[in-house]
């Protein structure tokens, strides 16, 4: 009987060190959550005006999504009208985008902050900080299997982090 007892605590001790040993990022990403455009809505209101190149744009709060990560971080981009904007600064700037906290998109390092970011040519995807300079041009994929791509959106990724979406054409990034 007292054999037992020991082994249930030696089996209950392996399994709380098993847990404590998972790495953070997974056991973070289980209280990760996906906003949409409503959830987005209520941080950036109706009407708000987005700074980017000298000039504020409205943002399109219909077209947005995020993510509230685990820890409290967010991440949110909404598409912007940049018809005022020079042809040059629309051609990269499709959209707004705000982290509180560090990402990797594409293998590169995107430290906390407010970015203008855009899908271009040759399945590219551009970040770029508010004075329209290039922080960094990563690949971008096409998603043919997406039912009913919307002008913007943010998913989970089956492999891990998440998807930023215009149309069919996305970038992954985690923290």
């Amino acid at each position: 009987m007292r054999l037992s007892s020991v082994s249930r605590v030696v089996a209950f001790s392996g399994l709380l060190l098993g847990l404590s040993l998972m790495p953070a990022r997974a056991a973070a990403q289980s209280g990760d959550k996906v906003l949409a455009p409503a959830d987005v809505q209520k941080m950036l209101p109706e009407g708000q005006r987005l700074w980017y190149k000298g000039q504020a744009a409205p943002a399109q709060l219909r077209n947005s999504g995020g993510v509230k990560f685990a820890d409290g971080s967010y991440v949110l981009a909404t598409l912007v009208d940049t018809s005022g904007y020079s042809s040059d600064v629309q051609a990269k700037y499709q959209a707004y985008f705000i982290t509180e906290g560090a990402l990797k998109i594409g293998g590169h390092d995107l430290p906390a902050g407010i970015y203008g970011v855009g899908f271009i040519g040759d399945n590219k995807f551009v970040v770029t900080d508010v004075g329209a300079h290039d922080v960094f041009t990563v690949d971008s994929a096409n998603d043919d299997n997406l039912k009913r791509p919307r002008p913007l959106q943010v998913t989970a990724n089956d492999g891990g982090g998440f998807r930023l979406y215009a149309g069919r054409r996305y970038v992954t990034f985690s923290k």
